[in-house]
């Protein structure tokens, strides 16, 4: 399914809503304040959240939000409305081909005020397909057998699961977006492509994103800003080639080569053929679930630093109250990590690990101004707190992670 068949989706799809209150504050290290409001009324807010609304069957979660009252979604509505974001990437969102799923949770859940929030209308969304689950008819995970997760372009029991979402109150730019699902790993100059794990015919038709990679402009105001949305593979559950750390790593940089200048990002194409990366000097927010930490966990060397360290790219350094506190409480693998828990970003396994990470991003261009960010991570008997809670969570392992820009404004 190629980009037009996305753009068909992404009307169908482009009735949906989310957003209601919440916190910001700015800083140089930016901490997420119960009841705060934001730097100036004139300010957006982009907003990241991997939901893990995810289900183990196909058409089990449009199942769930056919009525508005599934527990989990009621909790996930509710952070989220706590929190008001105007654009927002919703990760881990099973996909399906009419977008009704990524309708049915606007309508019956954040448009519907949840536990005394206001709703929130999202009157744009884009949703398009992703390679998890999509059958490659080749033995992908050399197992000696064709067919299951580890044969899908990207892991996943069926087409669709741990898909994407795009919801924003500023309008969409659907003929302007560029989706890179069909992506050659192969085809990036210098890639990680582990050598002898692949034969050379599975190596070649490869696809680099797990999910997918969609740039996505929306118009606020006079002004566009590119939502580059993703969610890279983990970096584990492979064997000692590293496959998926390498593919992560590849994944990121595919956005850091895209927003350079255009001897860089002349290899890239999309999927309807167009080649090149984002236009010079274009304003782009960078959002998703990574799955890289600077420091911690089992990601390949300077991963993620290949968008920290970009020239291109700022790190308003989003943290809570709540990630130390867990870290602290929690142990296990914690103790020994090199970041700042006050930036992590998801509660993991702590024992025997990888702890809790930052893995999480909303990332900005050097061209926008940033008045306020956090990750929404309250600290027990903060409001909210028993909205994140400990395994099995009320809503999701990973925490939401905002940042506040003024569009019309530099850094």
């Amino acid at each position: 399914m190629g980009f037009n068949r996305s753009m068909v989706m992404a009307s169908a799809a482009a009735m949906l809503m989310v957003g209601v209150g919440a916190p910001a504050v700015a800083g140089q290290h930016h901490v997420h304040e119960q009841g705060s409001t934001r730097g100036s009324r004139e300010s957006v807010r982009f907003m990241t959240y991997n939901a893990s609304l995810n289900r183990g069957t196909e058409g089990q979660l449009q199942g769930d939000l056919a009525t508005p009252g599934n527990v989990q979604a009621q909790a996930v509505a509710e952070v989220i409305q706590r929190n008001d974001p105007d654009v927002l990437l919703v990760n881990e969102f099973d996909h399906d081909d009419e977008g009704r799923s990524a309708q049915l949770f606007r309508d019956n859940y954040l448009a519907v005020g949840q536990n005394g929030q206001e709703p929130v209308d999202y009157p744009y969304a884009y949703t398009a397909p992703v390679n998890t689950g999509v059958p490659s008819g080749l033995d992908l995970d050399q197992d000696g057998t064709v067919g299951g997760g580890g044969d899908a372009w990207g892991f996943g029991a069926f087409p669709g699961q741990y898909g994407m979402v795009v919801y924003s109150k500023h309008p969409i730019d659907t003929a302007g977006v560029r989706t890179f699902r069909h992506f050659r790993w192969a085809d990036m100059p210098g890639n990680l492509l582990p050598t002898g794990f692949y034969p050379p015919e599975q190596a070649e038709q490869l696809r680099l994103s797990s999910k997918s990679h969609w740039d996505v402009p929306v118009r606020i105001g006079d002004r566009t800003v590119h939502v580059l949305a993703s969610h890279p593979t983990p970096p584990g559950f492979d064997g000692p080639e590293d496959r998926n750390g390498r593919r992560n790593h590849d994944e990121i940089r595919f956005w850091a080569d895209y927003v350079r200048d255009p001897a860089v990002s002349s290899y890239i194409y999309d999927d309807t053929g167009a080649r090149g990366g984002l236009e010079p000097g274009g304003r782009f927010v960078v959002m998703g679930d990574q799955n890289a930490d600077p420091h911690d966990g089992d990601s390949w060397p300077g991963a993620i630093q290949q968008l920290l360290e970009h020239p291109r790219v700022q790190d308003p350094l989003p943290a809570s109250t709540g990630g130390p506190e867990a870290a602290a409480r929690q142990g296990g693998a914690n103790r020994t990590h090199v970041s700042d828990p006050a930036y992590d970003t998801a509660d993991f396994n702590d024992d025997p690990g990888p702890g809790n990470l930052r893995v999480d991003y909303v990332l900005p261009s050097e061209n926008l101004r940033v008045v306020g960010a956090g990750v929404w991570w309250p600290a027990p008997g903060e409001p909210g707190a028993e909205l994140t809670g400990e395994y099995p969570f009320p809503t999701s392992d990973h925490r939401p992670v905002y940042v506040d820009i003024s569009v019309g404004g530099r850094r």
